[in-house]
């Protein structure tokens, strides 16, 4: 069967068209405030269930190439957190169990935790120190109303978006080029 382009085409305007009014919709001050506490921390953790996870792992890239000292949850090589460290947490529902869990482990060692979600009024927000709240469906929010694509993948792609905007600062804000970094990238590939 022969691709459509214009129903291509069509999808990835609508889906751009989302992200631009998702982006004119996030607050400048939260972006500000998440990377303010990454500057600040002694080492950065992150942690995500599914896409939103897989998201964070490319913010955990990015952060890792400024020279920042970068964990993955979950992988074998993660220490404990502790204080001066930072969780930067995503949960479209604020309610997944395993980031809430950890978001309260990283809280109960005064730990700061910065969150990506979509509900201001979540357990996870309520956890943070920093929660930038997207305007994003979640993945049970199947009405087509906060976004006309499947699932919470607006929210999954805002969590791309905001963590490459947090490196883009802190990047700018370090007075570093992109040669000054560029030995940090893998070459192991």
């Amino acid at each position: 069967m022969p691709a459509d382009t214009d129903t291509e085409a069509t999808a990835l305007a609508a889906i751009m068209a989302e992200l631009d009014a998702l982006a004119d919709s996030i607050d400048d001050r939260q972006l500000e405030a998440v990377a303010h506490l990454l500057s600040d921390a002694d080492r950065v953790f992150v942690q995500g269930a599914g896409r939103s996870g897989f998201a964070l792992q490319m913010t955990a890239m990015r952060l890792m190439h400024l020279g920042l000292t970068v964990f993955v949850v979950g992988e074998t090589t993660t220490p404990a957190i502790r204080e001066g460290d930072v969780l930067l947490t995503a949960s479209g529902s604020g309610t997944t169990g395993s980031v809430v869990h950890a978001a309260e482990t990283a809280r109960s060692v005064s730990a700061r935790i910065a969150a990506i979600t979509t509900a201001a009024d979540s357990p996870l927000a309520d956890l943070a120190d920093v929660a930038i709240v997207v305007p994003a469906a979640t993945k049970l929010d199947r009405s087509g109303t906060a976004s006309a694509q499947y699932a919470g993948s607006l929210f999954e792609q805002s969590v791309v978006l905001i963590g490459d905007a947090v490196f883009h600062q802190l990047w700018k804000a370090s007075g570093l080029t992109a040669d000054d970094i560029w030995p940090r990238h893998a070459n192991l590939e």
